[in-house]
């Protein structure tokens, strides 16, 4: 700073400084204390560097105070969002993989695309891969804003898993109707939509069952139906089968047929004669242990990804909202 000073010799004078952008006079009487207004000012100055220099060595003490824990909390969450975000670009491939194979997207078969069983694949996967990439890129950038997008998303799955838990421990009298009206539903398309053959033939096998509560029940069908024409009137799919294979190795798609003319004593060396609502709930209660300690873990690691993420959030303290924090990163640095 530049100061010009005009005094005149006369006593009792004014003594004028011109220091831009101002001018400041003082008496003549008064030149020892401007003598000492800029021993002041530096005192001053000293003062009000000293105090920046603590409050930067305070703001350099907290940033590097983080503990082992933030960094292995934050690449835990980083590796398992990428592990789930991998599955979901599985799923989504298979969903649209299952959707191109079957040319559903073709002009006379997408008017029906909506009650294909391959587009739940498609959401389940995109949801997934979507949520597990906004969690595994903020936990890695440190990004406030994807991170508690992610907790909030994974709190709103908690909360409709919770409900829908609740809802089916209420309502699991009902659940049997719902289930068997379902699979008569299969079985009257079942010749019909490829789809809902395969899950039927899925659930026949692998649960060594024929129909909803018999074996019976095919007659459903209008082409199993025993005044339908066809070789097919009166029998069952193959899957119902107990012994599908001729030799082990050759697949016999007529074993049942006119097994629905048959008693259940000579039935019973053919086809399988209990119902398939019989056989899910034996399988749910022979591995109920095993559904509810998977519930638990799958419920359990989404509570435990809510607090890492807010362990993470409380860590990260970002200059600018929604801007990557340095916190972690100037100690990964050095």
């Amino acid at each position: 700073m530049i100061k010009k000073s005009y005094a005149s010799k006369q006593p009792g004078a004014k003594h004028c400084i011109v220091t831009p952008p101002q001018l400041t006079c003082s008496s003549a009487g008064s030149t020892k204390e401007d003598a000492e207004e800029p021993g002041l000012v530096t005192s001053e100055f000293h003062q009000a560097g000293t105090n920046n220099e603590q409050d930067h060595n305070s703001w350099i003490q907290h940033q590097y105070s983080y503990s082992l824990m933030d960094y292995f909390l934050k690449y835990f969450l980083f590796l398992c969002n990428l592990v789930f975000t991998v599955l979901g670009l599985v799923v989504l491939g298979l969903g649209m993989w299952g959707l191109i194979s079957k040319e559903s997207f073709a002009q006379e078969k997408i008017g029906s695309i909506g009650t294909d069983p391959m587009l739940m694949f498609v959401m389940l996967g995109f949801v997934l891969t979507m949520l597990c990439l906004s969690g595994c890129v903020g936990a890695l950038r440190e990004n406030c804003c994807l991170l508690k997008l992610f907790s909030a998303a994974v709190l709103v799955l908690i909360t409709i898993q919770v409900v829908v838990a609740i809802i089916a421990y209420s309502l699991q009298d009902q659940i049997g109707g719902y289930l068997r009206s379902g699979m008569l539903a299969a079985m009257v398309h079942y010749q019909d939509d490829l789809d809902l053959r395969f899950i039927t033939d899925e659930i026949q096998s692998n649960l060594q069952c024929c129909g909803a509560d018999n074996y019976r029940d095919w007659e459903i069908n209008i082409y199993y139906n025993c005044s339908a024409p066809g070789v097919l009137a009166c029998g069952v799919p193959a899957t119902c089968c107990v012994d599908p294979l001729e030799n082990g190795t050759v697949w016999n798609s007529q074993c049942g047929v006119g097994a629905q003319l048959l008693d259940e004593f000579t039935a019973q060396s053919v086809i399988f004669l209990g119902g398939c609502l019989g056989g899910i709930s034996r399988w749910i209660k022979q591995h109920e242990g095993v559904i509810g300690t998977v519930a638990i873990i799958v419920l359990g690691v989404q509570i435990l990804t809510v607090f890492i993420t807010t362990r993470l959030l409380d860590s990260i303290q970002p200059s600018i909202p929604g801007m990557s924090s340095p916190n972690l990163s100037q100690k990964e640095n050095q």
